[in-house]
Order: C-alpha cells, then structure tokens, then sequence
C-alpha cells in the first residue's frame, strides 16, 4: 500500500467518522431539550441506526459485492445523507425529525463496511495496516466534538436556545465533501462474477451466513450482539447524563475518549501479536464493565475524575472489541464475500444488538425518572455494568483462542 493510497483512504475515514462524530453524540441531549422527547422516543431515533444496520448487508451484498464499485456506492450514499441531514436540520417537531433520521441511518450504516471493504481491498496486511488508517476515523470524531464544544453549541445557554441544530448543518455539508472526495478512491470492484448464475442468498450476500457455521465465529456473532446491547446505554444516555449532572462542555470531554482510542489504536497491533485475539476481545468486554460503574458512582464535583476515566475508556471499549471484530471478520471471509462479511458483523453489533439495547436503554431511563429532566443515574449505569461482564465471563468460557491468519482463498 502506497503512501497517496494511505492518504486517501485514512482521509476517507477522517470524514466518515467526522460526519457520524457531528451529530450523533449530541442528539440525545437535542431531542430531549429542542424537541421535548421522551425516553421512548429517545430509544426510537436512536434505534434507527440498528434498523440501517439490519438492512445494511442487504445493501452492500446486492450494491457493492457483486454490480458496483464500492467507492461509487459510497459517493452515492453520502449525497443522499446530505441531504437528509439538512432536512433534519430544518425539522421542529419530533414527527416530521424521526422520518428523516430513519432514512438518513439506512443510507449511512452500510457505509460503515464499505469504507472497511475499500481499505481492506488496498491492504497486503490488514492486522498491521488497518489500525493505522481506521485511527484517522478516531481523530475526525475527536475533531468534530472539539468544533462543537468551541462553538459552544452545547453550553446550557445555547442548548436552551436550540443551536444544537447547527450539528446537522455541519455534517451535510461535511458529507458532500466526502461523496464528492470518493469518486476519487481506489477502484473496489465487486469480487463476485457477474456470469455466474446467482442465487438469492448470493444476490442478499447471506453467503456470508455459512461463517456462522464455524463454531468460534457464531460465538464470536452472538457475543457481539450481546456487548451491544450496554454499548447503547452509552450512546443514548452519555450525553444527557453529563449535562444533566451539570458538566459543561460536555461534547470535547466525550471526545476524550476518542482520544484515548487513537492511543488503543495504535497499540492493537502490540496487543494482537502479545496476547492474541480472545484476550484482546475480553479486555474490551471487562471495560465496559469498569466504565459503566465509574459512571454510577462518579459525580460532577470531587468524583468528575472518575466519569473523566469512564469516558476514557472508550478507546480500550471500542478498539479491542470493534476493530478486532472488524479485522477478525475480514480473516474469515473469502475473498468473494468480505464485503458482505463485513455488513453481516455490523448486522451483529450495530443492528440487532443495538436495537434491543436502545429499547431496553429507553425504558430503563423512563423508569428511573425522579421528575422532569432529573434521573437516578446510579440505578440506570448498574444494568449495563452488570450485563456487560455476563458476556464477559460467557466469552472466556466459551471461545475457543485462535490466532488471525489470512489465508489463500
């Protein structure tokens, strides 16, 4: 892999992420202060994202596995995007916002596999290369965060007034920038031979189901799932949590732990080579644990170091779990199928995991809400502490170590 091709393709992800980073950590506290909704509704937006995960597979199996280039796919989608975001950004009212995101999520979450399925198509050595690319996808979340904070868009003051909004204007025209930067990326043809007669699992890309049959892969699937379910707890009540406790600037300090994971990042290959990949996998299961109890117990006065350590925890979270999962999915695809594998794992995690996890997540909250705007956060951070170490122990248990290889196919 060239140097300009390395460019290209970690400046994809710096976009990619910048766009999702923009709007995505700030909206539960949008919707709960400008658009007045409830915990349930909360659960609603945000599970939009694991309805464009369930679809996603579909997308990229029939689209970019087998008819179409996947950078062109890409460029499509993120015209869509922009301008569903700005629809988003001109909606007043929680009825007419919820079709807009709905439709914005199912046209980004396949996103997210195609950007792995043209750096993976460059790369001679994903388990090396890849972390040192997807590390700028964690510099453009950092980046957006920081551009809200210094903006101001999320101080009490300005939240009151609405300029939270101003996020969805700023990622449209980001993802402008990055369809019209696509059509520039290395050619990702599809894999699949159009000649060949194909079936309808082959057209949908379930050929990527028979991984599941690989005893370590399906309880790898399912554990994937299951972490998913506490990782929407913080997705959906971070941000609300820390404003309600009264933490300003709320938005660059969630950006630290992206910063942490530009660290994690570059320190998994270390970790891969070091302690394999179960132990990788497991590290990232017991800090969700420990992040999710520092948040039940920390405080916006003498106790905010400890939601600061929680916050930065993120990196060993979502590296060791999430980008391990990405790389180990890509060692078990063929290569007639590593697009479609790839969507098949954000199936897993951002998909069916989540959209449980944003149910439950809602209803949890609604649940321990003392009054209008106040909650009992220590009940709420308990669940998911307790049940992110469940998947933790039933991992260790279960899975069976083996080392990531990439063979010929």
């Amino acid at each position: 892999m060239n140097k300009k091709i390395q460019f290209q393709l970690s400046f994809m992800m710096f976009l990619e992420f910048f766009i999702w980073g923009g709007w995505f950590v700030t909206l539960g506290t949008f919707l709960g202060n400008n658009l007045e909704a409830t915990g349930g509704q909360m659960a609603m937006a945000f599970s939009t994202q694991s309805w464009g995960a369930i679809i996603a597979p579909f997308i990229i199996g029939l689209i970019a596995d087998r008819y179409f280039n996947a950078e062109k796919i890409l460029g499509i989608l993120h015209i869509i995007g922009a301008i569903l975001m700005y629809l988003m950004y001109q909606s007043t009212d929680f009825s007419v916002f919820y079709p807009y995101v709905l439709a914005y999520m199912i046209a980004f979450m396949p996103t997210l596999a195609l950007v792995n399925s043209i750096s993976f198509n460059q790369m001679t050595d994903p388990g090396k290369q890849f972390s040192f690319v997807r590390v700028f996808g964690t510099i453009g979340w950092i980046v957006a965060g920081a551009v809200i904070s210094y903006l101001a868009w999320d101080s009490t003051e300005n939240i009151s007034q609405g300029m939270l909004k101003n996020t969805f204007l700023m990622t449209s025209i980001v993802s402008v920038i990055l369809a019209l930067f696509s059509f520039t990326l290395p050619k990702t043809p599809p894999k699949a031979d159009k000649n060949e007669k194909a079936s309808i699992s082959e057209i949908l890309g379930l050929d990527a189901l028979k991984l599941l049959k690989d005893r370590n892969f399906l309880l790898f699937f399912i554990s994937s799932v299951l972490i998913c379910i506490p990782l929407a707890f913080y997705y959906q009540n971070a941000s609300p949590f820390l404003t309600e406790i009264g933490v300003e600037n709320s938005t660059f300090k969630m950006s630290f732990g992206q910063m942490s994971e530009v660290l994690f990042m570059l320190l998994l290959p270390f970790f891969f080579k070091k302690f394999g990949f179960k132990k990788t996998i497991l590290a990232g299961m017991l800090a969700w644990t420990l992040r999710y109890l520092l948040f039940a117990f920390g405080d916006a006065g003498d106790l905010v170091f400890m939601l600061i350590i929680g916050i930065a925890l993120h990196g060993l979270c979502y590296d060791f779990f999430f980008v391990s999962g990405q790389i180990y999915t890509d060692s078990k695809a063929g290569a007639k199928h590593k697009s479609a594998a790839q969507g098949l794992i954000t199936l897993a995690t951002y998909g069916v995991g989540m959209l449980i996890g944003f149910e439950v997540a809602g209803a949890i909250s609604d649940k321990f809400l003392i009054s209008e705007g106040t909650h009992d956060w220590y009940s709420i951070w308990i669940y998911p502490a307790g049940f992110a170490l469940a998947v933790a122990i039933l991992f260790a248990i279960f899975f069976k170590n083996e080392k990531i290889e990439y063979k010929e196919q």
